[in-house]
């Protein structure tokens, strides 16, 4: 898709609705410091909520709708979301909006530092605009959460079907009273061996109730501030727990080339069921005619932007050439063989690359400004999900570009640093400029996301390479004509 004017209005609309980060400051900070003796205060109520957790994937997504109330005697715009300190460095992609106005924006949300020991942390959701005395709102909260997960039995045959175990409340966790709550989970399949039970209410003698693959705990009335009711459930996942420990994503502009290049380098992981036995290369050989389901990893695909090419593969041995690429008008895709079935407890490496042609993705404003609209993470997509628990990247801009700023519609509590440097390479004098964003725990859902950079490039910065390399070669060619003329003869007399 080419970066029409189109393309580049919605991503400087984006850009106003987010706010801009000027990367002049060193790095960020998502987190707010708050007195040791802190505890929310009792402003709210939670007039109805449903909570909703899907373990569909390999990473577990949790969704929150509520109908809050203000109960205090004046106006108020912070909300407080509690965790467990354990879920808290799992926690990821926090995002709020409005449920019934969507076009709402503002929406804050910063973890508190107040007490490291604590058994409870909280993140601070602040309201566009703050809920008056009675008024209500409809909140959608959602996030992730990586390494949730334990399997159970933890080493099983590579044949066997493999379960996972998930640990959670049946009452929503939060630090104000709710009128009325249910929590519904969601499961890959309806194979759920074991699950809590707990008692009902009214005509319901005991909850859950199951159906097909999904479970409901609820509707439970008059639920106090702080009330948990502790729940563990097992049930089948025979797919691979794709975790990427690692990514490292380099995007480097070429202006003079009229290209963009992309690498990534993984740091793989399956976080599933180890291996009770030795692995049987042959028993899998054998079983892949039936092309069974497999808790195991065995393939991947990347979908990339129409018009990419020169996609390259390797791991850390060398080329691996069970890989395919396929580039047209209507696709770009590559898929790849690992150099082996990656099992449950198994680590795999490997790098990815590609070019692309610049205008796709490059685009002049007004003047000397350039504006850069690439995806923030793209990596494979897998039906099961994949989970990026560590994310850097880096934007090779040109040397001699000024004024760097960045726009990105990932949730702000996933980014954790940023900085602007100078790095030289090839042929280069002062050094290209590079933006370094890291970021956490983020999941594949958002790979469509866009990371918009926006940079000045002045005509004499982009004829200082071309003129160098001119420069240096005629002083070569200088350099060798008078070393020519230099008599070197020994006279006899």
């Amino acid at each position: 898709m080419k970066f029409t004017a189109v393309s580049a209005a919605a991503c400087f609309l984006v850009s106003q609705a987010l706010g801009a980060i000027n990367i002049s400051q060193p790095s960020l900070s998502s987190k707010i410091t708050l007195p040791a003796t802190f505890k929310p205060p009792q402003v709210f109520k939670n007039a109805n909520l449903v909570h909703v957790i899907s373990l569909e994937k390999n990473f577990a997504k949790e969704s929150i709708n509520v109908l809050i109330e203000n109960t205090s005697t004046e106006p108020q715009d912070e909300y407080f979301l509690p965790f467990m300190r354990g879920q808290v460095k799992n926690v990821g992609g926090i995002e709020v909006k409005d449920r019934k106005d969507a076009s709402l924006l503002g929406f804050s949300v910063e973890a508190v530092e107040f007490d490291r020991q604590s058994d409870t942390q909280y993140y601070r959701i602040r309201l566009p605009t703050p809920l008056p005395v009675k008024g209500q709102q409809t909140l959608g909260i959602s996030f992730y959460l990586l390494n949730a997960f334990a399997p159970l039995p933890t080493a099983i045959e590579q044949s066997d079907k493999q379960y996972l175990v998930y640990h959670f409340s049946a009452y929503c966790p939060s630090v104000y009273p709710t009128l009325k709550q249910k929590t519904e989970v969601k499961f890959p399949s309806s194979d759920i061996p074991d699950y809590t039970r707990i008692a009902g209410s009214g005509e319901t003698k005991e909850f859950p109730q199951k159906q097909g693959s999904k479970l409901t705990y609820g509707p439970f009335l008059e639920v106090p501030a702080g009330a948990v009711s502790p729940v563990t459930v097992r049930y089948e996942f025979t797919k691979p727990v794709t975790h990427v420990s690692e990514l490292e994503r380099d995007v480097e502009v070429s202006h003079w080339g009229g290209n963009i290049a992309f690498e990534e380098r993984y740091t793989l992981h399956n976080q599933g069921a180890n291996l009770s036995s030795q692995f049987n290369r042959v028993k899998w050989a054998q079983s892949q005619y039936f092309n069974p389901q497999t808790y195991a990893l065995k393939e991947m695909k990347f979908p990339l932007r129409i018009g990419s090419k020169d996609a390259y593969f390797t791991d850390a041995i060398g080329n691996v050439s069970t890989s395919r690429f396929r580039s047209n008008r209507r696709e770009a895709v590559l898929e790849l063989k690992p150099r082996y079935p990656v099992f449950g407890g198994w680590k795999y490496p490997f790098t990815i690359g590609w070019n692309a042609d610049s205008r796709h993705f490059l685009r002049k404003q007004s003047g000397d400004s350039y504006l850069l609209n690439v995806p923030f993470i793209e990596g494979p997509k897998q039906s099961e999900g994949i989970s990026f628990e560590r994310i850097q990247i880096r934007v090779f801009l040109p040397e001699g570009a000024e004024n760097v700023r960045f726009y990105t519609n990932i949730p702000g509590s996933a980014i954790t640093h940023y900085t602007v440097d100078l790095q030289k390479i090839y042929l280069d004098t002062i050094g290209r400029t590079v933006l370094t964003i890291k970021a956490k725990n983020l999941a594949d859902d958002f790979r469509d996301r866009d990371l918009v950079v926006s940079y000045d490039y002045s005509i004499a910065a982009s004829l200082r390479k071309p003129l160098i390399v001119f420069a240096s070669t005629m002083a070569v060619f200088v350099g060798m004509w008078v070393v020519s003329k230099v008599n070197v003869k020994f006279s006899t007399t």
